[in-house]
């Protein structure tokens, strides 16, 4: 019988998806283990970074001889803090490794094909449409830089601000954007829109409400309210405030938390918000999901730091009761048309790639 080999890639793309976003600095990947055509094991990379797939996958009191593997991403070679995965392979006697990407870390890169074949271990490149899957997790190793993505809400007539009403999209739409914070490690937002909306700016659909992003908000003059949502949260997820303010001078309040001050220059060049990510990235941060008002993320916009904008457009022109705080050409401008098929009833969800 054929084996369907892209059907079982596509499998373990879909299992890494699961926890793109929780597994710290290392990429997420999955793992899928086919003997006589039919699955015999499957993993992702733990929650956290460790232990990685392969060995989630082999590490079962199953016979994995002459047993095809799977994976997204070509199995780590080298000693960090846990043995590469090429060790276990080995020692299940797998017969066939198919992987998708390579693997960027100059310490795995190109040296699972020449240890696995010294073990008699075929081992083969499989092409997928999953090219941008690591994408976040090459920007981290060759630039030092983490991935920004961001969303935004728009009327049909390109307001970002109802008057009367505290959303521009519907219910619907904020479920799909809850469920796209859990696919980034943080999320930045600024303190101006925080004290507007007062959001817990958390995960808050069923099997997900575990999961806490750290957020990163941003606060140059140390205006952030005392009693808001938030601060009832910080004891479950790491909490910084980005401010130009000397944080000598910081509330009362805020001393009183584990909440985590630092300084930065005023935000105003490209140069500061390159210094602002380079911050974000030196205190482990990879991947980024920006959910602040349209001033903040038009300067991303036309500093050409976001990857790609998810904007949920409603069918619903709101006149008067629109209103926005900084001009909108540019996003009249920008190319909507890669609509996401997905039900969000009169409201739609477009993905721009702007980087």
């Amino acid at each position: 019988m054929k084996i369907n080999h892209n059907f079982y890639s596509n499998l373990a793309f879909k299992l890494a998806e699961k926890n793109l976003g929780k597994t710290k600095k290392n990429p997420s990947v999955g793992c899928v283990v086919v003997k006589n055509n039919s699955i015999i094991s499957s993993a992702v990379t733990s929650v956290g970074g460790r232990p990685h797939a392969e060995f989630n996958a082999l590490n079962k009191k199953v016979n994995f001889k002459n047993s095809i593997l799977y994976v997204t991403l070509e199995p780590c070679a080298h000693y960090g803090l846990t043995p590469p995965c090429t060790n276990i392979i080995k020692k299940k006697r797998i017969n066939k490794v198919f992987y998708s990407s390579d693997d960027p870390d100059q310490r795995t890169y190109g040296k699972a094909k020449k240890i696995l074949a010294k073990n008699k271990i075929n081992y083969k490149k499989i092409n997928t449409k999953h090219n941008d899957f690591y994408k976040s997790y090459y920007l981290n190793l060759n630039k030092k830089l983490p991935l920004i993505d961001a969303k935004l809400a728009i009327s049909k007539d390109y307001f970002t601000i109802n008057r009367k009403s505290k959303w521009i999209s519907n219910n619907k739409s904020r479920k799909v954007g809850n469920f796209l914070r859990s696919k980034y490690d943080c999320i930045v937002s600024t303190s101006s829109s925080i004290n507007k909306d007062n959001s817990l700016l958390n995960c808050r659909i069923d099997g997900l409400k575990n999961h806490q992003p750290d957020l990163i908000i941003i606060d140059r003059n140390l205006i952030i309210k005392k009693n808001l949502k938030i601060f009832k949260q910080f004891k479950k997820r790491n909490i910084y405030i980005f401010t130009c303010k000397n944080i000598r001078n910081k509330p009362n309040y805020l001393r009183k938390t584990n909440i985590k001050i630092l300084k930065i220059p005023h935000l105003e060049s490209k140069k500061d918000f390159i210094f602002l990510i380079k911050k974000l990235f030196k205190i482990g941060k990879r991947r980024i999901f920006v959910e602040a008002g349209l001033t903040f993320i038009s300067k991303l916009i036309k500093f050409k730091l976001i990857n790609d904008l998810y904007l949920f457009k409603t069918n619903k022109k709101l006149k008067k009761n629109g209103f926005n705080n900084c001009k909108i050409n540019y996003l009249k401008k920008l190319s909507i048309k890669k609509k996401i098929n997905v039900n969000l009833d009169e409201d739609a969800l477009y993905k721009l790639r702007l980087n």
